[in-house]
């Protein structure tokens, strides 16, 4: 299954732009990410090494390390900047480490992780099917894969008011939950869990909302997408037609959250795949020990 087509090199662009200021407006990215560092009580593992796959500034690691205090952290992001800051996190005792590379093709040895957290990562995959896969691989008979992405009415409120101002793409398109949980299916995990939640946030003005999409890197990178400067005139048109969902003087911008999670069988046969062994992956970015 392929997602709707993101232009990845555009999006690498717009997160390494917005990685120093990328905190400032991850108010949404944060609660999700607590909420699924939550719904790990519920569940007995004691991992080795954890993937936090798609990191951003690593938000999760401390979560994740209280937790499994025994255990390695790997933080992995297609945008270098993003892991500059998400190596601060932690004690200096327990830096995590860091791995530049993209979530639809894992530079890891098969059957070495033991869990993979992914939050709000895998709306940027363009072939979900092969970066499930990719998840299955990597992990450990045993092993959990837990992810949140957003689904189809995520952002509804702008992409309809942009919709009644042109027919170009301006918003990225998202899967349904049950075509994810299809996909977990046929990667082959086991016993896959779905659920979703609407959340809300609200803004005085449109251009509020487009500055933080803008300063967290998630602006339109839809291959699709009208290239070139969007003038006065149809910002003006898009900020009159959003007008009509404003609730109690507030603009609101719903979000579909979904949660997934799917397990590594215990018995299985081995996938191809071309790896590194993360023994031999460097401890720091930009190289040396």
């Amino acid at each position: 299954m392929t997602s709707p087509a993101i232009d990845k090199a555009a999006a690498r662009r717009a997160f390494t732009r917005a990685a120093s200021g990328y905190d400032g407006a991850a108010v949404l990215q944060r609660e999700i990410a607590d909420r699924m560092l939550e719904r790990l009580d519920y569940i007995r593992l004691e991992p080795q090494l954890v993937l936090d796959l798609g990191a951003g500034t690593g938000y999760a690691i401390d979560g994740l390390q209280r937790r499994y205090r025994g255990a390695r952290v790997l933080a992995l992001d297609f945008a270098e900047p993003m892991l500059h800051q998400a190596r601060r996190r932690g004690s200096w005792r327990r830096r995590p480490e860091c791995l530049c590379a993209d979530a639809e093709r894992l530079p890891l040895a098969d059957a070495t992780v033991d869990l993979i957290f992914s939050n709000a990562t895998f709306q940027w995959c363009n072939d979900l099917a092969r970066t499930f896969s990719e998840c299955w691989r990597v992990l450990r008979p045993g092993g959990l894969l837990l992810f949140s992405t957003f689904g189809p009415d995520t952002l509804k409120e702008l992409r309809a008011a942009w919709s009644a101002v042109d027919g170009h793409p301006h918003v990225s398109g998202f899967i349904d939950l049950h075509d994810i949980g299809d996909a977990l299916l046929r990667a082959r995990f086991a016993d896959p869990v779905m659920d979703a939640e609407r959340l809300t946030l609200t803004y005085e003005r449109v251009a509020d909302l487009m500055r933080d999409l803008k300063q967290l890197g998630a602006s339109n990178a839809a291959s699709a997408r009208l290239r070139g400067l969007t003038g006065r005139r149809r910002l003006a048109a898009v900020e009159a037609a959003y007008e009509a969902d404003r609730v109690d003087g507030r603009l609101p911008a719903s979000y579909e959250v979904v949660y997934g999670l799917g397990w590594a069988p215990l018995q299985r046969p081995v996938a191809d795949g071309v790896a590194v062994p993360f023994s031999a992956i460097d401890r720091r970015l930009g190289g040396g020990r």
